[in-house]
């Protein structure tokens, strides 16, 4: 029976552990991008939500710098 060399086989089981090893990576970054995804909707959400308030408190016409605080009309 052929068989490979037996340095061949190392490489290659090398190979085929890396190759499993990066797919479980992108697995977890997948999941990762979800979690991050969900966060930013929140984050997102939250951000519409006080921009609704301040609008009405302040009015429509109102620029806020994020700086300072300090609110001017639009020009």
């Amino acid at each position: 029976m052929k068989s490979i060399t037996k340095k061949e086989l190392e490489r290659l089981q090398e190979l085929n552990t890396k190759f499993g090893g990066l797919k479980n990576q992108l697995g977890d970054l997948a999941l990762q991008k979800d979690v991050v995804l969900k966060e930013i909707n929140t984050v997102r959400t939250d951000f519409t939500s006080l921009e609704k308030k301040l609008i009405k408190k302040y009015g429509e016409d109102s620029v806020i710098n994020l700086q300072t605080g300090e609110i001017k009309e639009k020009e």
